[in-house]
């Protein structure tokens, strides 16, 4: 298992208590869109046993064009060890990727494609957003729908409507939920579905 152990580059406050680090990206170090990686501190491989408190599985909120490998986290007053041990931490600390893989690349099948998320689980879909805008290819057309009850709905640069693409914001699960059953019509479309199975299964 190869671990890559690269440094802290930018902290950009996305939205209340929500962060993305981006961090310096090795030369040999690629991935796709929806790419998920374990995301470890310092100390979590110093015994025989990994220390799992150091350690959280995060999506790549970024593409590698962009230079830079960004987590996108909500990072609380209140937090994990682990999430406070990295809201303090500097630009220049080291943190450790590894097991890096995508479970959500963009589909091409000549379908439309749905994406279902809740609050900062958004940050999965930024890469895919992306790609289909660089490239529609095999997609009719690509929805965004997300539930926030913050309100601080994130990546509003790239989670804006075109004739192609549509991004919609709900600030309540009753709304979306009404939403998710009217998208289900499409009885052809490809559903991507981020977020607490609550979101799906508290009905």
């Amino acid at each position: 298992m190869q671990i890559y152990w690269t440094p802290i580059q930018q902290v950009v406050q996305e939205a209340r208590d929500t962060y993305t680090f981006k961090l310096e990206l090795p030369a040999d170090f690629t991935w796709e869109e929806g790419a998920h990686t374990h995301f470890a501190l310092e100390g979590f491989n110093q015994e025989d046993k990994p220390n799992r408190t150091l350690i959280r599985h995060m999506s790549i909120s970024t593409l590698p064009h962009e230079g830079a490998i960004g987590i996108t986290t909500r990072v609380k007053p209140e937090c994990s060890t682990f999430k406070s041990i990295l809201r303090d931490m500097n630009i220049g600390d080291k943190v450790a990727i590894f097991k890096t893989h995508s479970n959500v690349p963009l589909k091409r099948e000549g379908k439309n494609v749905y994406l279902l998320s809740s609050g900062v689980g958004i940050a999965t879909f930024r890469p895919l957003v992306l790609s289909y805008l660089a490239n529609g290819e095999g997609v009719p057309h690509l929805h965004s729908l997300n539930v926030d009850s913050s309100q601080n709905y994130l990546f509003s640069d790239v989670f804006a409507s075109i004739d192609a693409f549509t991004a919609e914001f709900v600030d309540s699960r009753p709304d979306y939920y009404q939403r998710v059953e009217t998208l289900a019509a499409d009885k052809g479309g490809l559903f991507y579905v981020i977020g607490s199975w609550v979101v799906l299964c508290d009905r």
